[in-house]
C-alpha cells in the first residue's frame, strides 16, 4: 500500500541487530547511528506475513532516546501500510500494559521500548522488542528472520513528516494512518480492578497500623502506581517513592534487587544482604519495588527479605485469595524458569496439578498459557515466575511486577479481615508456608559485564564436566554430585527444542548449583550462578550459612574467580 510522501531510503543492513531473550538491546549511542532503529523496525515488518492493514501498539520505558524512537516507528509504520497506531500518551506504556492493550484491544502486535533493568541515559541503555498478537514476546522463529533480515535489507520504507503531538490524548490521521495516543493506565487499571478485590485491598491499606511502601525507581511504574495504589487503593504519596518516570531514572540502576533498590531496602530495614539493621525504628509493614519497564517486581516485610522464588511459591499456594483464580475453579498449573528454586513445584504436588520447567524467557510461558493444555481458556488460570524478579499469570502474556504486589496484597488482606486482631506480617506468612512446605534455601550470583571471551572460558570448562562426572562423586561430605547436564527443553507445544540453557549440577539430597550466561545486558556477558538447598525442618539458618559449602564448590568446580579475576559477585540475592 503506497502512500503519499512515502520514501524507500537506501541502506546497508546492521550487522549487530540480532535479538536476545528480551530484544534488542544496545548503548543509546548505537541506537541513535542515522538508520539503525529504522533498519530494525522494517526488518520486523519484512518478518511479518504482511503489515498493510496492521493494527499495533507502540509505547517504552521513557528512558533517553525513546521519544525519538516513537516517531521514528510510526514514519517506518506509515510507509509500511499499517493502518492504525495506539501510543501511550507521552510513548509511555509499561511492558505489562502494553501486553494487555494487545490483548484487549485485539491490535497484531506492537514494539515496546525497553532495556527493562538495564541503566538509561545518553551514555547507557536502550532497546526495542516485537511482542506478537497474544501480547507476549515474539517467538524465536520470528527473531530469526528478523535477524536474518537485517544482513540483508537494503531499503526501509518510511513516511516523512509522520510526527504527532504524543502529549495530547486523543486520534489524529497521518496520510492514511491512524494514530491513537491513549491514558497509559487506564485499559491497565481496569484488568487490574477485574483480577482482584480492590475493596478488601483497600481495608487494609486503610489500617492504622500497616503501612506500605512502593519505590517505582523513577521508571515507568510510577504513573501505574499512582493511578492503582494512590487514586483507587489510598495508598498516602508520600509512601510513593521515586514515582516520576526520568529518562536515566535518576541517574539509579532500575534493577528492584538488594543491591540496586538501595533507598528501599534501607527504608524497609535491610541491608544489601537481605538481613535485619539494628536499631532501625519505624519499618513499614510491606514494601515492593519495580524495574525501568515495571515487569520485575521485589517484595519486602518488615526487616525481611523474600526471595523471587519463594513470592512465587506462596502467591501460588495462597492463589485462592485472588477472585481471578478463584472465580475459575482455583489455580491449575504452575510453570517456573530452570534456575528458579523447586519452592514452586513442592506447592503444585500438594495441589496435585501440573508443574512445568521452561528456559528463562517469559515466551515459554506463553507457549502454556495459549496451549490445548491450558484449554485455550481466556482465563486460564496458571501462575508462573522467574528467579530474576519476574513473577506473574496468564491474565496477560508478560511478566508483571504490580499484578505480583496486588497478589501480595491480596494475600496481606485475606490473612488480616479482622482490624480487630494483631497483623499478619508478610514474615509470619513466610514462615508459616516453610513450616508447611520446607525451605527451600536459595541465593543468585551475578557475575555484570565480564569479558565474553572469559566467560566462555567459564562455561566451556563446566562443559567438561558433563561427560567426566558419570557416575557420582562425593565433592563434599554430605554433597555427593549425581547427577550433571546442560538443560535442554523440549517444548511441548510447538516441539521446538532449546539448548545450552544452563549448567546444572544436582546432589544426591537435591541440593544444586546452576551456572547460566544471561542475556540482558548490552556490554560483555553476565555469568549468573544459583544456588539452592532444601531443608524440611531446619528452617531457621541464615541462607549465607546454608548455602556456604554449596557457593565454595561451585567456585572451586567452575574456577570462576581465576578465570575472570573477580572475587565478588556485582550482585548477591
Amino acid at each position: 500500500m503506497k502512500r503519499d510522501l512515502e520514501e524507500a531510503i537506501s541502506v546497508s543492513g546492521f550487522v549487530d541487530q540480532k535479538p536476545g531473550t528480551s530484544g534488542l538491546r544496545k548503548k543509546t549511542v548505537i541506537f541513535q547511528q542515522p538508520h539503525y532503529v529504522e533498519c530494525f523496525v522494517q526488518s520486523t515488518f519484512d518478518s511479518l506475513d504482511g503489515s498493510g492493514g496492521l493494527t499495533l501498539v507502540v509505547g517504552g520505558d521513557g528512558r533517553f532516546y525513546n521519544d525519538v524512537m516513537v516517531q521514528k516507528i510510526l514514519g517506518v509504520a506509515a510507509g509500511n501500510g499499517v493502518k492504525k497506531v495506539i501510543v501511550g500518551q507521552n510513548g509511555i506504556l509499561s511492558t505489562p500494559a502494553v501486553s494487555a492493550l494487545i490483548r484487549e484491544l485485539k491490535a497484531d502486535g506492537g514494539f515496546i521500548l525497553t532495556a527493562s533493568h538495564n541503566p538509561g541515559g545518553p551514555s547507557n541503555d536502550c532497546g526495542i522488542k516485537y511482542n506478537v498478537s497474544n501480547g507476549g514476546p515474539a517467538p524465536e522463529y520470528l527473531t530469526d528472520r528478523i535477524y536474518s533480515n537485517t544482513l540483508k535489507i537494503i531499503k526501509y520504507f518510511r513516511v516523512a513528516n509522520s510526527e504527532v503531538d504524543l502529549s495530547k490524548i486523543g486520534t489524529v490521521v497521518k496520510n492514511g494512518m491512524e494514530v491513537q495516543v491513549i491514558d497509559s493506565t487506564a485499559v491497565y487499571r481496569d484488568l487490574m480492578e477485574s483480577i482482584f478485590d480492590m475493596k478488601l485491598i483497600s481495608a487494609l491499606i486503610a489500617r492504622a497500623d500497616f503501612r506500605f511502601v512502593y519505590d517505582a525507581m523513577h521508571g515507568v511504574a510510577g504513573p501505574y502506581a499512582k493511578s492503582i495504589f494512590r487514586e483507587l487503593l489510598g495508598v498516602p504519596m508520600e509512601c510513593l517513592l521515586n514515582c516520576d518516570p526520568l529518562d536515566d531514572f535518576g541517574g539509579g540502576h532500575p534493577d528492584p534487587n538488594l543491591t540496586y533498590a538501595h533507598e528501599l531496602v534501607e527504608v524497609m530495614g535491610l541491608n544489601s544482604k537481605g538481613e535485619a539493621l539494628s536499631g532501625k525504628e519505624s519499618v513499614p509493614d510491606f514494601g515492593a519495588a519495580a524495574d525501568g519497564d515495571a515487569d520485575r517486581n521485589m517484595v519486602l516485610g518488615k526487616s525481611f527479605f523474600v526471595t523471587p522464588s519463594d513470592s512465587l511459591a506462596l502467591i501460588a499456594a495462597n492463589a485462592h485469595c485472588i477472585p481471578y483464580f478463584r472465580d475459575a475453579g482455583g489455580l491449575k498449573t504452575i510453570a517456573r524458569s530452570m534456575p528458579t528454586s523447586g519452592a514452586a513445584d513442592i506447592v503444585a504436588k500438594k495441589l496435585n496439578i501440573p508443574m512445568y520447567q521452561v528456559p528463562t524467557g517469559w515466551k515459554f510461558f506463553g507457549n502454556l498459557m495459549d496451549s490445548s493444555i491450558m484449554g485455550k481458556d481466556e482465563k486460564n488460570p496458571l501462575i508462573c515466575g522467574e528467579e530474576s524478579f519476574g513473577t506473574g499469570s496468564s491474565h496477560i502474556r508478560e511478566k508483571d511486577g504490580i499484578w505480583a504486589v496486588l497478589a501480595w496484597l491480596s494475600i496481606l488482606a485475606d490473612r488480616n479481615k479482622d482490624p480487630n486482631l494483631k497483623l499478619v506480617s508478610v514474615q509470619n506468612i513466610v514462615e508459616e508456608h516453610w513450616k508447611e512446605y520446607g525451605r527451600n534455601y536459595y541465593c543468585r550470583y551475578d557475575y555484570e559485564e565480564v569479558q565474553s571471551d572469559l566467560a566462555n572460558e567459564v562455561m566451556q570448562g563446566l562443559t567438561k564436566y558433563i561427560g567426566e562426572f558419570t557416575d557420582p562423586v562425593l565433592l563434599a561430605p554430605g554433597y555427593t554430585l549425581s547427577e550433571c547436564d546442560e538443560f535442554e527443553y523440549h517444548d511441548p507445544i510447538d516441539e521446538s527444542v532449546s539448548s545450552h540453557q544452563g549448567w546444572r549440577f544436582i546432589m544426591s539430597d537435591g541440593s544444586r548449583f546452576v551456572f547460566r550466561l544471561s542475556g540482558t545486558g548490552s556490554v560483555g556477558a553476565t555469568i549468573r550462578l544459583y544456588i539452592e538447598k532444601f531443608e524440611a525442618k531446619d528452617i531457621k539458618m541464615t541462607t549465607a550459612a546454608a548455602l556456604e559449602t554449596l557457593v565454595s564448590l561451585a567456585l572451586d568446580l567452575s574456577n570462576l574467580q581465576n578465570i575472570t579475576g573477580r572475587n565478588e559477585p556485582t550482585v548477591i540475592t
